[in-house]
């Protein structure tokens, strides 16, 4: 069986990486030989993918943000549609990516027609802009999507693709977790002081415009609080000098740490993040959180303008449960005084902390029981099966 897997960015890397592990356990129990090839990145290739390209580190958010990566993106998208027009899987999993993901779900539309389609994790733009056009193009070649959220296995049904509500693998990665004072061990933090986590990128215009404006945050917070300490994970090894730099100009008390996100989320009192997964991830540890978003104020003005861009909320966690249960700070908003003073709050007001735990409480009963990726693998293995019984 022939399997392939596109992805791009850290967080695709990371769930592609569980859905693998998930494919190779399901594949081993019902004794079929396995072949996963893939576009993402390190995880995957750990988890046992053959890669064909590394897709993790050339994400972008915004229009003129993307445009040092159309010329990569290309070429990597080239090289992999002329490889799978000559070894055709019998089945390709999509995920998330949308823009690449719709050209080479279009590719085999085209070229390899009889080949199933899944979407694994919709692109949310299903959220934030239910009338654009891809829309139509993610309808137009899903054969099955697995979907992640209740919203969108509704929102896709009504459109007539057929879809299943698996859950979110986040659970399942959450098992993981260590407790918060093994954590603190294992990253030789402070036991008895409130630590601060640090989350500004997983891309790197997310690095140029949030890094600065965290880090004066974190001064002013250090300045109240001077006990406090706080720790940043790297996404991508590339980042770690741009961070020290910065770190330093600031002042900060501070440990840096490549990777073991989920270690420094358990070690937290509070988290100061930019909007993404990570936000889920915080919210299942029931850490607290200050969400940030700031970009190019042209691809702002362009969105909101122009293309009349607006989204009801821009963390998964809020939009899971369709109303604000963590604080938000978009552009303008997100300046370093007022992170300072949510986070302050959050750090000083117990009772604010209780409210939030039971709103996360709230938002984990919309997310599905565990075993998300074993159910996933399940239904492409199925489907694959399908595909090489009506092949044969």
């Amino acid at each position: 069986m022939k399997i392939f897997i596109s992805t791009g960015e850290v967080s695709g890397d990371l769930q592609g990486s569980m859905l693998v592990s998930a494919l190779r356990q399901q594949a081993q129990a019902q004794n079929i030989p396995l072949q996963i090839s893939a576009l993402g990145g390190e995880r995957m290739a750990a988890a046992g993918a053959q890669m064909l390209g590394n897709t993790a580190a050339i994400g972008s958010i915004g229009i003129l943000e993307s445009i040092p990566f159309i010329i990569p993106t290309w070429l990597m998208q080239r090289r992999a549609k002329k490889h799978l027009r000559g070894n055709p899987p019998d089945l390709l999993v999509l995920i998330d990516y949308m823009g690449p993901n719709l050209s080479l779900g279009a590719f085999f539309r085209r070229h390899l027609p009889d080949i199933p389609i899944v979407y694994y994790i919709a692109p949310q733009v299903w959220v934030w802009s239910p009338g654009n056009q891809a829309i139509e193009q993610i309808v137009a070649i899903t054969d099955k999507m697995l979907a992640i959220f209740p919203g969108a296995a509704k929102f896709f049904s009504e459109r007539g693709v057929s879809v299943d509500w698996v859950g979110h693998p986040l659970i399942d990665r959450l098992q993981e977790a260590p407790s918060r004072d093994e954590a603190r061990d294992a990253l030789n933090l402070p036991i008895n002081k409130q630590v601060v986590a640090l989350f500004p990128a997983s891309r790197y215009q997310e690095l140029k415009y949030l890094l600065p404006t965290i880090c004066e945050a974190a001064q002013q917070l250090q300045q109240q609080l001077p006990e406090l300490h706080f720790v940043i994970a790297t996404s991508l090894p590339d980042y770690r000098e741009q961070i020290e730099s910065a770190i330093q100009a600031a002042g900060i008390t501070a440990t840096i740490v490549n990777g073991r996100s989920l270690e420094v989320m358990a070690a937290a009192d509070l988290a100061i993040a930019k909007s993404g997964t990570v936000n889920l991830e915080l919210a299942l540890l029931k850490i607290p959180q200050v969400v940030l978003f700031l970009g190019n104020p042209v691809t702002l003005w362009i969105a909101r303008n122009l293309l009349k861009f607006s989204i009801p909320f821009m963390s998964p966690v809020n939009l899971v449960v369709m109303r604000e249960i963590v604080p938000e700070l978009f552009q303008e908003e997100a300046t370093a005084e007022r992170i300072a003073e949510e986070s302050l709050d959050f750090l000083l007001n117990e009772s604010r902390k209780q409210q939030l735990s039971a709103d996360y409480d709230e938002m984990r009963s919309q997310l599905g029981e565990h075993d998300v990726c074993q159910r996933a693998a399940d239904k492409i293995i199925e489907l694959a099966l399908n595909s090489e019984t009506r092949s044969q």
